[in-house]
């Protein structure tokens, strides 16, 4: 959902990691797409369309998946909490992976529970992106942004009869509580893999040669461990455009951020896709101005056009932001010797000078880049793409030649399928499925994706033009159904009423295509929906769900409800129903 900033400029963080894995630049001449078709990737939790890479697909003789011997589908094993599953023939261990983020320790623990000996390396903390400098951390300076706007909304609270005085908050204090969840969250996953048995081994791991890999800290002697299967789980860190100096004080990125060290006055933020909208949540809330600068024509790109819109004028018009479009920030200097912060900004398509901007700080939102240099791939043959470790649909790593690299897996954002935790984490469940016997296929299609602002948004699927464009190329009709907030006796006892669901469907035979929420926990409510596409649950079906009234979930069961199917009478059969 970035900026395109993010896919135009390349890249300069060298500084943010004692080992850097990301070596690649965003330049045009590098993602010029191999054909006219564009790719549908996912970055950062948004659908993009764009004109971008394409893996080598292997070849016809390397498709068939690999068998594994003695794991058979109807065989059920138990790891033992103290020798983590039965010793291995002859590896080390029956599953290494590289990266103890959500979407390593996802794999690691299924791999347990499929019995597999289990070994997870990790060179900085457990929890990776997401629980240490990401998404958790972000959701409890959210939720104090949430807890601010509801106590500083004098006619809210008016209207249902409440009466609070001028609120206030510790900046400290709050960075605090972000630090704590993190510091808890981590440890949670640290014991949650220990009590299991996972071998957790520190320092940075690289890919010696077929089944093998070497781990250990700089200054320190490697260790070399074997594996009958090798996943890859090294996540990703802030891309930073060149011309933008990160100083970590005045210009910083997310990382940065989430500890919260000041709130300036005037703050620019250069991206607005979800990273940039929840910080700009996050600032005004606390009291600071915001300047979104955006390289496309509009706001918010990766949205569903409509949703985009109406979250728009909830979001960002009534608060203290403004915001250029259609410009690229160029050069921005940090604040130094009382002088402020300086922004080049140009025009997108011109490239000619356009503005220049003074301000109290910049946060750089302009994607995220893979953390995979260093990983030793040129040992077997791999040659990334943009940064991104080739795969097919079943995340085996393909090398130069088109050709699957045996027991090798990469998932979550080194893959750069789709950059969410959650995904990652399927990911490696899926991988852990096929390596103990059971061929497993991950349908992208059906994972949600979240922005926490308040209130907040959630899609999972097509937006509306990506699903016109593939109905015109499949031949096929779609329709639009749609619900409000302003209908739900919840909502409007909470007295948030401002909200939108979107359902595209086919209206032929029912199959859900995309659902976008923008309303009140729209993040929970999504996930109805996601699961109805992962199963294959059309419309015609789900109309029949029962849900709990009165409750939210009931903006999901209106709009299935809402929704025209002209052949009805194909359903999914039922199952016999159950006398109480």
């Amino acid at each position: 959902m970035q900026s395109s900033i993010s896919l135009s400029t390349p890249q300069s963080h060298s500084s943010l990691t004692a080992i850097a894995r990301s070596n690649y630049k965003f330049e045009p001449s590098s993602i010029a797409p191999s054909s006219n078709k564009p790719l549908n990737i996912r970055f950062c939790g948004l659908r993009r369309e764009a004109l971008a890479f394409s893996f080598p697909q292997p070849k016809r003789c390397e498709l068939q998946r690999v068998a594994v011997s003695g794991r058979g589908r109807s065989k059920k094993v138990s790891a033992s909490l103290s020798d983590n599953g039965g010793p291995p023939k002859s590896f080390d261990y029956d599953l290494v992976i590289i990266g103890a983020g959500v979407g390593g320790h996802g794999a690691a623990l299924h791999a347990v529970e499929k019995g597999l000996k289990t070994a997870i390396i990790e060179g900085d903390v457990v929890g990776g992106t997401c629980v240490n400098r990401g998404c958790v951390p972000s959701k409890a300076l959210l939720a104090v942004s949430g807890r601010m706007r509801e106590l500083q909304n004098e006619h809210h609270l008016k209207a249902l009869g409440l009466q609070v005085s001028a609120a206030g908050y510790d900046r400290q204090g709050v960075a605090d509580h972000a630090n704590n969840l993190a510091s808890k969250i981590r440890n949670n996953l640290t014991n949650s893999m220990k009590a299991l048995g996972v071998d957790i081994l520190t320092g940075f791991g690289t890919v010696l040669g077929p089944q093998k890999v070497k781990y250990g800290k700089v200054g320190f002697t490697d260790n070399v461990i074997t594996a009958k299967d090798i996943i890859i789980a090294t996540g990703s860190i802030p891309f930073v455009p060149q011309g933008i100096e990160v100083d970590g004080k005045t210009v910083i990125t997310s990382d940065h951020a989430l500890k919260l060290e000041f709130v300036p006055d005037w703050i620019v933020i250069v991206g607005s896709g979800y990273i940039g909208l929840e910080f700009s949540d996050v600032y005004t809330a606390l009291g600071s101005e915001v300047t979104f600068i955006e390289a496309l024509d509009q706001l918010m790109p990766g949205f569903d056009p409509e949703i985009g819109k109406l979250a728009q004028r909830i979001l960002i018009n009534p608060r203290k932001i403004d915001y250029h479009t259609g410009v690229f920030a160029t050069k921005i200097t940090p604040a130094k010797d009382g002088k402020p912060v300086i922004i080049e900004l140009i025009d997108a398509k011109t490239k000619e000078p356009k503005d220049t901007l003074e301000v109290d700080a910049a946060l750089i939102a302009t994607g995220r880049a893979p953390f995979t240099n260093g990983l030793g791939l040129e040992n077997i043959n791999v040659v990334t793409q943009r940064g991104f470790v080739p795969v097919d649909e079943r995340m085996r790593v393909i090398d130069a030649d088109g050709n699957l690299v045996p027991h090798l897996y990469c998932i979550g954002d080194a893959n750069g399928k789709m950059m969410l935790a959650h995904a990652a984490s399927a990911q490696g469940i899926s991988v852990v499925e096929q390596v103990t016997g059971s061929d497993h296929v991950l349908n992208h299609l059906s994972i949600p994706a979240a922005c926490f602002t308040h209130p907040e948004i959630s899609m999972v699927g097509l937006t509306e033009p990506q699903a016109r464009e593939k109905a015109e190329k499949e031949g096929f009709e779609i329709s639009i159904a749609k619900t409000s907030f302003k209908a739900n006796t919840k909502a409007l006892a909470e007295n948030e009423g401002e909200g939108l669901a979107k359902l595209i469907y086919r209206s032929d035979n029912g199959e859900i295509l995309g659902v976008h929420i923008f309303g009140l926990h729209a993040a929970d409510l999504i996930h109805e929906a996601s699961n109805a596409i992962a199963l294959g649950t059309r419309v015609q079906d789900i109309k029949f769900a029962v849900h709990a009234h009165p409750t939210l979930s009931e903006v999901l069961d209106e709009l299935f409800k809402s929704a025209k199917v002209n052949n009805a009478h194909v359903t999914s059969p039922f199952r016999e129903p159950v006398a109480v």
